[in-house]
């Protein structure tokens, strides 16, 4: 067996590596184990090692992590595979593989290639609920959704609340995910900039009133305005690109391009373009003068939802 786990979707990639790993040690033994990182180990090492027959074991499992950065094993990777003993099972993890290389191109023809990739936000709603019903629990599409929008992408951080509400009350709810969690910044953040896009100034100073209760500072609140904005930007301007492709080169989650994409439309790029010079000026101000960073963030708001 020779096994390359790739892919954005850290979460899924590291659940099957530990099942993989966990079904050889079930047959097997831990001992037969050997693992390596090409961050600090030698391609001769590691090709050592993938050819070298076990010891006191009739099988042994080698793991690999990322041993690509050593360009001596990526270069001859075509007489390292072929040099694999018979009697070991070789796993290569690479999160983030170059499609342009031959590198890439030898693995995904010569091994077992599982590829991962981060879930959009359908995605992320069906595990979910899927997770929910495999724990033997129940979560409706809806609920999932909320969760989703309430916590972000992060499949890992959903996993543990997932858990923590599913031993409160298997039957999750929306009441139960209201008290048991709490929003993200980066989530509230944008719901900040959907309500001011949509001139509900009464909500978007209750989201901020909400920011400021958590101790998120103006600063911090601007950081994430302004990574928000950023988004905003490459999605407006992606003409008729697919999320998918909008999320690969803008390097963004693709389930917050998709959540992005109908605030894109509620606003003109010129618009957006101010937006954007006056929260630059609005962080420039608080870092050069004596300026109140509560006040002057709101006026920004303020600003920002009679716009729309």
């Amino acid at each position: 067996m020779i096994v390359t786990l790739t892919g954005a979707n850290d979460f899924a990639r590291l659940g099957e590596l530990k099942k993989l790993t966990a079904d050889f040690i079930a047959a097997h033994g831990d001992y037969a184990v050997e693992r390596y990182d090409g961050e600090e180990d030698t391609a001769a090492r590691m090709r050592e090692s993938v050819s070298s027959l076990p010891f006191l074991t009739e099988r042994k499992l080698v793991l690999l992590q990322e041993p690509g950065k050593q360009k001596n094993w990526a270069e001859h990777i075509t007489d390292v595979l072929n040099d694999v003993a018979d009697s070991t099972d070789l796993i290569i993890i690479e999160p983030k593989l170059d499609k342009r290389l031959s590198y890439y191109k030898i693995l995904k023809k010569d091994t077992d290639f599982k590829e991962f990739g981060e879930l959009d936000a359908h995605g992320l709603v069906r595990w979910a609920s899927e997770y929910a019903k495999a724990k033997g629990g129940d979560l409706a599409s809806s609920d999932a959704r909320l969760l989703v929008d309430r916590l972000g992408p992060n499949q890992q951080m959903l996993q543990q609340e997932l858990n923590k509400l599913l031993g409160y009350d298997p039957h999750i709810s929306k009441a139960t995910i209201e008290l048991l969690t709490e929003p993200m910044p980066q989530s509230t953040v944008f719901e900040l900039l959907d309500a001011a896009f949509s001139g509900n100034a009464r909500k978007t100073f209750a989201l901020y009133r909400e920011q400021r209760a958590l101790k998120v500072e103006p600063q911090a609140i601007i950081a994430m305005l302004s990574w928000q904005l950023h988004v905003l930007a490459v999605v407006k301007t992606a003409d008729r690109r697919s999320p998918d492709a909008i999320a690969k080169e803008g390097k963004i989650n693709p389930y917050v391009v998709r959540k992005t994409q109908g605030l894109a439309r509620a606003i003109s790029l010129d618009k957006l373009k101010k937006l954007i010079a006056d929260l630059l000026r609005l962080d420039l101000d608080l870092k050069t003068k004596s300026v109140d960073a509560d006040e002057a963030l709101q006026l920004y708001l303020l600003g920002l939802s009679l716009q729309h």
